[in-house]
């Protein structure tokens, strides 16, 4: 029998290292966190600061100006090249969750956005922890469109009714999924949360769940979505044909084309805790 296990951590390496072929996309269409979640994970008294897994820099730019030294750490050379050159008063390090090219006790907060889950969460949690100063901030945040919210409940249901054959032949075929769970990944969606383990070097952390809408084209929701690791590792057949019913959803269903925007809800799921 196959090793479930083994095909997940296959999955999940694949995906993580998918981002960097959509880098440029990333970078125009993948928001960071809000404002909110930044200041409430943010210690008042930070000087230097670690974005861990920075991407193209999009919380990365945020925190310029509210600390002195800003610290971005990206292990894909294609998404860290365009933070450097829409960054470059930002230190760019090649580096990752679980090996940090920094010196021990050497920064006052660690900030993760949307990248945790792709690290190993107990190694990680150890090298945060290493260069920390005693007291510091270890700050995970996720944020995107949430799968429960109005537009994307609605979006989910239509694009599982084009899938099914409805007008048709009244019924999905074997050979068709349902292309409402495949667009919001519901098999494998990711854990937004920070696990601390009894006996860590860390408290038990704090957490916090913020709401806001922001108004999306058709063009600019469509970009959104070529750039989830799900979409980006199909086939690219499969990708196109994805990508070509949410559209005509979009178009013929939700009139959503053009300049017409829809105001999607956006979640973001913070969570902060200190080195004790």
């Amino acid at each position: 029998m196959p090793d479930d296990r083994v095909e997940t951590d296959e999955l999940r390496t694949r995906r993580s290292g998918s981002f960097g072929g959509v880098a440029s996309a990333y970078e125009r269409f993948r928001p960071g966190p809000p404002p909110a979640a930044i200041a409430w994970m943010l210690p008042d008294s930070a000087r230097t600061v670690v974005d861990l897994g920075a991407g193209t820099g999009a919380m990365t730019r945020d925190l310029l100006g509210q600390v002195e030294h800003v610290i971005a750490i990206e292990p894909d050379d294609r998404m860290r090249e365009i933070l450097v050159t829409t960054l470059p008063e930002v230190t760019a390090l090649s580096g990752s969750g679980e090996s940090m090219p920094l010196e021990t006790s050497s920064v006052d907060a660690v900030l993760a956005s949307s990248s945790w889950h792709w690290m190993d969460a107990d190694l990680a949690l150890q090298e945060a922890a290493r260069v920390l100063v005693p007291g510091g901030t270890l700050g995970v945040v996720w944020a995107g469109p949430d799968p429960d919210g109005p537009f994307v409940s609605q979006a989910q249901a239509m694009l599982s009714e084009a899938s099914s054959g409805h007008g048709r032949s009244g019924t999905r075929s074997a050979a068709e999924p349902d292309l409402g769970h495949e667009v919001m990944d519901t098999e494998n969606r990711v854990e937004t949360v920070l696990r601390i383990p009894v006996h860590s070097s860390f408290a038990q952390p704090e957490y916090k769940t913020l709401t806001w809408d922001v108004p999306l084209t058709a063009d600019e929701l469509i970009g959104l979505l070529g750039t989830f690791s799900w979409i980006i590792t199909m086939p690219d057949d499969r990708r196109a044909h994805v990508i070509s019913l949410a559209r005509q959803v979009l178009r013929d269903s939700l009139g959503i084309s053009g300049e017409v925007t829809v105001d999607v809800q956006y979640r973001s799921e913070v969570w902060r805790t200190h080195l004790i």
